[in-house]
């Protein structure tokens, strides 16, 4: 039940009602392989230690919610917005393709430091994953490299004629690695991981993670690593194998795909079922397309200006600004470097 206390007692605003872009909160995740790039790179706020692993930029997930800094909606969770604000938050995707009202926020937006190299997994796609959590969704996700290390890796898809049994074997044998597709990676690199793949990230990576609000992960095989207890961490055989896609085979960085743009370069990373990812180049002022549906904008390399709002942004690596749908014209306003830019949103 919506909160009349601390919102106006009123319907849902309609698409004029701008509430100018909105500034979460990220939430920082401590794991075992993370490190401190987050802050040396990305400059989020660190505490102690250095295994800061994820920082979730944009999450309506379960208890993992970002919550909005300033401005009209501050203090609302982004899961009140999808609730109370749909059409604000959402225009022409208000509704999912079969008219039934949206619930949660489809995207999960992260930030993640690698400083070790991080379990051989697979994810559910979405009918698979009702099966295991009624509650949660299928998980296709997309990697933009932000920095890598000379040699850094991913590992992405296998090699050609893997099947069940191969892989059932070689994981039970702890030679998962040789029938793994292997390249190395460069900052600027985008790699699409449809659900069903198997996939992990090398180590000395750090990456922009765009995916469908889910964290449902199987884990294959985990290179040996166990806990200060001498403990393994647990292995799911048995679902890893289900999920996988034996079909896929390797899976390579996209080659982008040029779009028209009014300066620097604009080229299309990703377009699929769930999100299409844009990536802007610019050293001059250009305007943030504005099509009634919202569009989460990261800043990867340079800075700029995010002007037309209620008040000016300021755009360093590391922010990451949801733009409603509801929100009016926006320019970005490049600093003197230029600046790079990820806009992700929904197709169609």
């Amino acid at each position: 039940m919506a909160d009349a206390t601390a919102a106006p007692a009123r319907p849902d605003a309609s698409p004029a009602d701008d509430a100018g872009p909105l500034e979460p909160a990220p939430l920082l995740k401590r794991i075992r392989w993370g490190g401190t790039k987050l802050g040396t790179l990305l400059g989020k706020e660190l505490g102690e230690g250095n295994d800061w692993a994820e920082s979730w930029e944009v999450a309506d997930h379960g208890d993992d919610q970002t919550v909005v800094t300033a401005g009209r909606y501050a203090g609302w969770p982004l899961g009140r917005l999808v609730a109370e604000r749909p059409r604000v938050l959402f225009g022409r995707h208000a509704t999912k393709p079969d008219d039934s009202p949206r619930t949660q926020f489809p995207l999960l937006i992260k930030f993640l430091d690698a400083s070790d190299t991080l379990s051989v997994q697979v994810h559910p796609n979405d009918e698979q994953a009702v099966q295991y959590d009624p509650r949660e969704n299928g998980k296709t996700e997309a990697w933009v490299i932000v920095d890598a290390e000379p040699g850094a890796v991913l590992y992405a898809g296998l090699k050609p004629g893997t099947d069940a049994d191969a892989l059932r074997s070689a994981s039970e044998a702890g030679t998962v690695a040789d029938l793994l597709h292997r390249f190395e990676v460069q900052a600027g690199d985008c790699v699409f991981i449809p659900a069903g793949t198997v996939h992990a990230i090398g180590a000395g990576v750090v990456l922009a993670e765009i995916q469908q609000s889910s964290d449902l992960t199987f884990r294959l095989y985990d290179w040996g690593y166990r806990d200060p207890r001498g403990n393994p961490r647990q292995i799911h055989l048995d679902e890893s194998i289900a999920c996988t896609d034996f079909d896929r085979g390797p899976v390579d960085p996209v080659t982008p795909r040029p779009l028209p743009g009014p300066s620097g370069r604009s080229e299309r990373l990703v377009e699929g079922d769930y999100f299409v990812i844009d990536r802007h180049q610019a050293g001059e002022p250009f305007p943030l397309p504005s099509d009634d549906r919202f569009r989460v904008v990261m800043t990867l390399v340079g800075s700029a200006t995010l002007s037309g709002g209620p008040e000016p942004i300021a755009l360093q690596p590391g922010k990451t600004v949801l733009v409603p749908a509801a929100c009016g014209p926006l320019t970005v306003e490049p600093g003197p470097g230029g600046v790079t830019l990820l806009d992700s949103y929904l197709p169609n």
